[in-house]
């Protein structure tokens, strides 16, 4: 027997079964509670199928819990068009002999690994409406006008939210693409030069179709992460004003502290769906254009 060939099936067990236990296990146990009345009151009454019950409650109550949905697929594409966009470019000018470059990217990146917790008490307090120091600030150059509620109108409330999440992961993002520019090789664009590309063809015909790898890490993470977002709208809005920005982890948030765990799961099973397939259709997607 080729021991070459067994050791690396070995290695694998243990990975697996992690895999299976801390992960596959309660995802399938999640689904399958899904469709029950588990509740905090289940000891007494005992677990019963309700089939699509509570399914058919998210998308048809007059709660609008349907609308959590809408909000969490609206933050996911927003934010990630926020943050990949300008990242990419950032990345491009730091990455082009830009003086203090480690300097910029240290500075730029700092953010995305402070808590949100702490994020979301330094921006409650500095876009706080009446003494907070953004209208402070706007306030003491002259452009009062432009004073906003910013965490409790209607109307602001998702850019704010937008605006806080770009500041935190932008420098992630930056990063992650500053290492797929590493990657690819100069003459590329001293032979586009030579051709006289200039700095937009450039782009579009080396940079982009090279950094496809960097860019399919980005999006898969910017959507997993803008799918499973809670942190940053539990601390800045807990869902308000009224629930205009509630997604569907606070809403699940608040079906297991409700103890409604068979409508908590799901939502997360929902979630767990949207997901899966959302990552698929990335990975599939730019495996098509040349991306192992």
């Amino acid at each position: 027997m080729n021991k070459k060939k067994v050791y690396p099936q070995w290695f694998l067990l243990l990975p697996l079964a992690l895999y299976v236990l801390f992960f596959l296990l309660p995802s399938v146990l999640g689904v399958f509670y899904s469709f029950t009345d588990w509740s905090k009151s289940t000891p007494k009454t005992g677990l019963h199928f309700v089939g699509l019950k509570n399914y058919i409650e998210i998308f048809t109550s007059s709660k609008s819990y349907s609308s959590g949905i809408l909000n969490t697929l609206k933050f996911t594409v927003v934010s990630n068009i926020i943050k990949i966009v300008p990242a990419l470019f950032l990345a491009i000018i730091l990455f082009e002999g830009m003086k203090g470059m480690g300097a910029y990217r240290t500075i730029f990146y700092l953010p995305s690994i402070i808590p949100f917790v702490i994020i979301g008490i330094i921006f409650t307090s500095v876009l706080n409406f009446k003494n907070g120091m953004l209208n402070g600030a706007l306030q003491a150059v002259g452009l009062g006008f432009l004073k906003q509620k910013w965490l409790s109108d209607l109307n602001v409330v998702w850019k704010s939210i937008y605006l806080v999440d770009a500041w935190r992961g932008m420098g992630y993002v930056m990063t992650i693409f500053m290492t797929g520019l590493s990657a690819i090789d100069k003459t590329y664009y001293e032979a586009a030069k030579v051709d006289g590309a200039n700095f937009w063809q450039r782009l579009w015909n080396v940079t982009l179709p090279m950094m496809r790898g960097a860019i399919m890490i980005n999006l898969v993470f910017g959507v997993t992460y803008g799918l499973k977002v809670f942190d940053i709208i539990y601390v800045l809005t807990n869902g308000g004003p009224g629930h205009a920005t509630e997604v569907m982890t606070t809403y699940s948030f608040q079906f297991y502290g409700a103890g409604q765990y068979g409508m908590a799961t799901a939502f997360n099973s929902i979630l767990l769906l949207v997901t899966a397939v959302a990552g698929i259709l990335i990975v599939r997607g730019m495996s098509r254009k040349g991306v192992a």
